[in-house]
């Protein structure tokens, strides 16, 4: 066992004892973490409404719906 493996194993009964579980809170890196995640997620949906407003779509008629159609002219 390494010198830093035999320091943690004698803190962490130490550290465990000093938190209280009723009050431990995610803390500072939860909020970062939190922060980026929305921020990620803000700019994906400014770029898809981007790329949504960019989108020019215009339905063309079925090809099986114009050649099953009756011919009405007149010879």
């Amino acid at each position: 066992m390494s010198a830093t493996q035999a320091a943690v194993t004698q803190l962490l009964p130490l550290a465990a004892d000093t938190f209280d579980k009723n009050k431990v809170t995610p803390g500072l890196l939860g909020f970062i973490v939190f922060a980026a995640l929305a921020l990620g997620v803000w700019g994906l949906m400014k770029s898809m409404s981007r790329h949504m407003g960019r989108v020019d779509f215009q339905e063309a008629p079925e090809p099986a719906a114009s050649a099953a159609a009756p011919d009405t002219r007149k010879p």
